[in-house]
């Protein structure tokens, strides 16, 4: 049966949802303090506490100095003693003994009780932290403990909390104590009193939580979200698409009857949510982003410096619709799609052409041959601005002039971004690449002009060249560059150039490289295919030899018989045989091939002692015989007499 010690410790692990190590070296350490206390003990002093799980019992060991006379017995014991724990114990030896004080129990419960606690209660943090930090980006449930002026406290498992601002949470949801929620950690903090957790259901990640949780297709990977613009409370816009063909991206995420997009709209407060499907045509995807308006044309724009613009034409009785209350509809396509959205009337869009094409001279080409059409579109606009209505075919014919205006002008723009592309290559070419490598710090120039071009956004000597070559005007803007600092630069941007015959050098080298390549790798093509087609003929030959030869011999075999036949048969045979074993001649090059190759690859390891001055020749063992001694040893040798063994000679075995 268990002490009331044990049942105690494992109420305690139970109740905290700690590890029983936690517990345990909480304990230990909480009587390693009150020992201290008691005692008044040194904390450089070595203490250590052992608990008996089963029986309860404590037990203090402390390093003690081995005294014949104890002085202070808190640091000092007796030789006896100490030999009692280690027998090799000498005098000024430091021992580890028992020196568990008399009623230490009591008193440890009395003085290690705020420590205990205290450790418990880190452990519980640290453990609380890790929990919540891996759940990063993810949806929790929890109940309301309390609200304020601040937030929501939401209660969470492992007995911890949340907290949630009045920022994070959905405009006009009441909330209610005791309710339970679902919402996304977005945040976890480590302070002094604990982990301070942060959870929103405002973030646009948890839209994206609640689509996988509700949609199958999206956990899976079969339908992706790409992107998502949100205002909580009010209305959202998600773009998916299908990762494979034959799916419908937008009637998994909405469902039967809108089964799957219902449940997500009751938990985010009736937020009203519009999906639409993800196209890698710019312009489709921004027709679709405006939804539910109906789109009559979009025409892009893009700039580095401004930031791309799309302009959309809609009909006069969609542009409220397509602008949304406060603008709420063109901001959320605008977020989802990445680009500045301007949202036009047919009207507008017809008069700001006819007007490009009046005052601008870029357009008299145009403007020649849509005289009449402008003509047209001038009495159309002042029957719209006298407020006559106008028939369907008039709104068609103004649709027409605006989109042919409005492709001229993007077809000008393309043309300008090609023309700027080219002026960039080669003003790029004329620059050493070199000098890409420089730091702007690194350059020849003083040093207040290398900091001003280095907070310019100058971080190497090639991009204030290359600036030099495209617009000069602009290093000269700079604040701090003068007339006099700017002439330094140009002499030194001017000398770093590659003249149009070292561009054309470089350009015949590649080039050069490039053809020895694919020579290269043309030869050895052609070379293995040779190499295979002798092979093929060779066995081909072999083969066709060998059966002229074996028929030859039945002929033959049929038409005589007897000795002379047998032998000539014979001859036959070895002379079909030939062929087979000429045919592995063609492989001996491979082979010798592969034996250099070897060569060259037992080199790489071989050790050449001569080459660290350590070699010498060996000396012969034997002497090579000269002309002498093979003349002699022509001629006749004298037979040496045998010794004949010694019969009185004792014998090995007799001593063995």
């Amino acid at each position: 049966m268990k002490s009331e010690f044990a049942l105690a410790f494992n109420e305690v692990v139970e109740d905290r949802q700690l590890s029983k190590d936690v517990i345990l070296e909480a304990l230990e350490s909480a009587l390693v303090s009150a020992y201290r206390r008691a005692v008044n003990a040194s904390n450089a002093q070595l203490v250590e506490a052992k608990v008996d799980m089963e029986s309860g019992e404590i037990e203090i060991f402390a390093e003690k100095e081995v005294v014949e006379d104890v002085q202070d017995e808190r640091t000092e014991v007796l030789l006896s003693e100490a030999r009692e724990v280690d027998p090799d114990a000498e005098l000024g030896d430091m021992v580890v003994v028992e020196t568990t004080p008399d009623d230490f129990g009591r008193v440890a419960a009395q003085t290690a009780r705020q420590v205990i606690q205290q450790r418990i209660r880190e452990a519980e943090r640290e453990i609380q932290f890790d929990y919540f930090e891996k759940q990063t980006g993810e949806i929790v449930s929890g109940v309301v403990q309390a609200i304020s002026g601040r937030g929501a406290t939401i209660g969470l498992d492992k007995k911890a909390e949340g907290l949630m601002l009045r920022k994070d949470m959905i405009p006009r949801e009441r909330l209610r104590v005791h309710d339970r929620i679902r919402a996304l950690i977005y945040d976890v903090k480590e302070t002094s009193r604990g982990p301070q957790i942060y959870l929103s259901r405002a973030h646009r990640k948890f839209l994206r939580r609640l689509l996988e949780n509700e949609v199958p297709e999206i956990y899976h990977g079969v339908v992706e979200i790409r992107s998502i613009a949100r205002e909580p409370g009010q209305r959202a816009k998600v773009a998916v698409s299908a990762t494979q063909q034959g799916i419908d991206p937008v009637g998994a995420c909405v469902g039967v009857r809108g089964v799957r997009i219902q449940a997500i709209v009751r938990e985010l407060n009736d937020e009203k949510i519009d999906v639409i499907e993800w196209s890698s045509d710019t312009a489709a995807f921004i027709s679709k982003a405006i939804s539910p308006a109906r789109v009559l044309g979009v025409y892009l724009r893009e700039s580095g410096e401004e930031g791309n613009t799309a302009t959309v034409v809609v009909p006069e009785d969609q542009l409220s619709l397509a602008i949304g209350r406060d603008g709420q509809n063109a901001r959320l396509a605008a977020k989802l799609t990445g680009w500045r959205i301007d949202i036009k009337s047919l009207a507008e869009a017809a008069s700001e052409s006819l007007a490009k094409l009046q005052s601008d001279e870029q357009y008299a080409e145009l403007k020649e041959r849509e005289g009449e059409a402008m003509e047209k579109i001038a009495g159309l606009l002042e029957k719209k601005a006298e407020g006559r209505p106008l028939p369907p075919e008039d709104y068609d014919f103004m649709a027409s002039f605006v989109d042919r205006v409005e492709r001229r002008v993007e077809k000008k723009r393309r043309e300008e971004d090609l023309e700027e592309r080219r002026r960039y290559e080669e003003a790029r070419a004329s620059v050493p690449s070199l000098t890409f490598d420089i730091d702007i710090l690194d350059v020849d120039l003083k040093e207040h002009l290398l900091f001003i071009l280095q907070e310019a956004g100058f971080d190497t000597l090639g991009d204030l060249v290359l600036q030099m070559r495209l617009d000069s005007d602009k290093v000269l803007a700079i604040n701090g560059i003068g007339p006099k600092a700017f002439e330094e630069i140009k002499e030194l941007t001017d000398a770093l150039r590659i003249t149009p015959e070292e561009a054309a050098a470089l350009a015949a080298a590649q080039a050069e490289a490039e053809v020895e390549v694919e020579t290269e790798a043309e030869v050895e093509a052609l070379a293995e295919a040779a190499v295979e087609e002798a092979e093929a003929e060779l066995v081909a030959e072999g083969a066709e030899a060998g059966e002229v030869a074996v028929a030859t011999l039945e002929e033959f075999v049929e038409a005589e018989s007897g000795p002379e036949a047998e032998a000539i048969v014979e001859e036959t045979v070895e002379a079909a045989a030939e062929p087979e074993a000429q045919a592995p001649a063609v492989k001996e090059p491979q082979e010798e091939v592969e034996e250099e190759k070897e060569d060259e690859f037992d080199k790489l390891f071989s050790y050449d002692a001569r080459k660290y001055g350590y070699y010498e020749d060996e000396k012969p063992r034997f002497e090579p015989e000269t002309k002498d001694t093979e003349a002699k040893s022509g001629a006749k040798k004298k037979k040496k007499k045998k010794r004949r063994p010694n019969m009185d000679e004792q014998d090995g075995w007799e001593d063995w």
